[in-house]
Formats: C-alpha cells, sequence, structure tokens
C-alpha cells in the first residue's frame, strides 16, 4: 500500500486572503517554468526532469522549488488546465439531445487529451495524492460521466449492463495503446476506442461472463497502478 498521500482536507490549511499577486519579474518565471513544464510532462510524463524544465525556463531550480515546493504542486498546475478542457467537453456531451453522441463524444476528449499528454496519460490511469481543487474536478469529471452515460442508457443506445467502472477499461486499455503504438502510428487509438464503442452499443450486446468491478476495487487497482508509476512519487 502507498503512504504518500496528500493530508486530508481538514488538514489542509484553508487561505482565508487571495493570495497577493507576484511580482512582475516572479511572475514571467512562474510562466516560463509552467510552459518549459507543459512541454516537458507532455513528452516524458510525470517523471520528467524538474532540472531540465528549470534550465528550459532559464530559472536555477531553487527558484522552480520556491514556485512549486513539489513535484504534486506543478503537475496539479498541469493538471487542472487539462481537466478544465475536459469538464467542458463533459457538460456540453451530458447535455447532448443526441446521448450516443454525447458518450462518443466525452470518450473521444478523454482519450485524445491521454494520447497527446503523457503526463495526461498517467495521470487518469493511476491514483494520485491530489490536493483539494483537483480532487474536486476528478469527481465532478466522475458525476457528468455517470450523467452521459445514464443519459445514453436512457435513450436505449448504451447497452444497460455497462457501469460506470467499465469506464476504467477504456482508459487503461488506452494507456497501454498509446505507450506502445505513439511513434508508429500516433492515431492508432481511435481505432481501439471505435471498436470499443461498438463493444458499448445495445444492439449485438451479449451477455457477459463476468460483474463489473466495483468501485472500491477500481480504487484498489490505481493504488498498485500508483505505487508502480515512479512520475508519481517525489523523486528525491
Amino acid at each position: 500500500m502507498s503512504h504518500h498521500h496528500a493530508p486530508s482536507v481538514r488538514e489542509t490549511p484553508v487561505r482565508e486572503t487571495p493570495a497577493k499577486p507576484l511580482r512582475r519579474d516572479a511572475q514571467r518565471n512562474r510562466d516560463a517554468i509552467v510552459a518549459a513544464a507543459r512541454t516537458a510532462f507532455s513528452e516524458q510524463g510525470l517523471g520528467a526532469s524538474l532540472e531540465g524544465v528549470a534550465r528550459e525556463a532559464g530559472v536555477a531550480i531553487g527558484t522552480l522549488y520556491r514556485h512549486f515546493p513539489t513535484r504534486l504542486d506543478l503537475v496539479e498546475t498541469l493538471f487542472n488546465a487539462k481537466y478544465t478542457e475536459l469538464l467542458i467537453t463533459a457538460e456540453e456531451a451530458a447535455a447532448m439531445d443526441d446521448a450516443w453522441e454525447g458518450f462518443c463524444r466525452y470518450l473521444e476528449k478523454l482519450c485524445q487529451l491521454q494520447a497527446c499528454d503523457r503526463a495526461f496519460n498517467d495521470l487518469v490511469s493511476a491514483r494520485l495524492p491530489l490536493h483539494v481543487a483537483g480532487r474536486e474536478m476528478y469527481e465532478r469529471a466522475k458525476e457528468l460521466c455517470i450523467q452521459i452515460m445514464r443519459n445514453a442508457q436512457e435513450q436505449g443506445v448504451l447497452r444497460g449492463d455497462v457501469t460506470a467502472q467499465d469506464i476504467a477499461f477504456v482508459i487503461w486499455s488506452q494507456a497501454g495503446i498509446i505507450q506502445a503504438t505513439r511513434t508508429i502510428a500516433p492515431r492508432a487509438w481511435r481505432r481501439h476506442l471505435h471498436l470499443m464503442l461498438d463493444a458499448f452499443r445495445t444492439e449485438g450486446a451479449h451477455e457477459l461472463p463476468e460483474p463489473s468491478l466495483t468501485s472500491q476495487q477500481v480504487d484498489q487497482t490505481l493504488v498498485t497502478l500508483e505505487c508502480t508509476e515512479e512520475g508519481c512519487r517525489e523523486q528525491s
């Protein structure tokens, strides 16, 4: 089991006053670090070299740590922008009249974000000890995903025996396919996604031989993935 989770919400001090705006040069440094990190993490995944990020941003490693005391702080800053993009698509998908189109749009967006960003691929396929904001976005995305699926099941287009936990299969299988084909056939993941979408359709559905994973089983799987994913750990 992993022991490196973030403090619980109760232990996290709440900032009562808004953070003071950074001085212009400090803001410039922070922006440069975030831009360099976005590229490095997107190409190398969660284990990207922080020294490399600082060098690319033209700042000392100490400056990077002043702005982002841990790797996770930096990862969350990048992660929140990606999750915002996913949430906008999820809100649109949940509101679509054609529920099947909404289901497809949501999964396309999720898999596209996985495909174009190695760190995001790492993030969604393993568990991270997220801070409050990250956890809230994660929970909101989960709620919207359940709503999108419910809409499609009510319209009779998504097979009734599919559960929210089955979406983890899409994420995990895509994570492996994206990793395997990235440099050879960078769009191969779309073929796999559409094969899976056909399997989710009501027409042609057959009884499944195994029950769905429970939420707890998905969480336990994520913990084991977290423990083997080097980038998820703070590297000393």
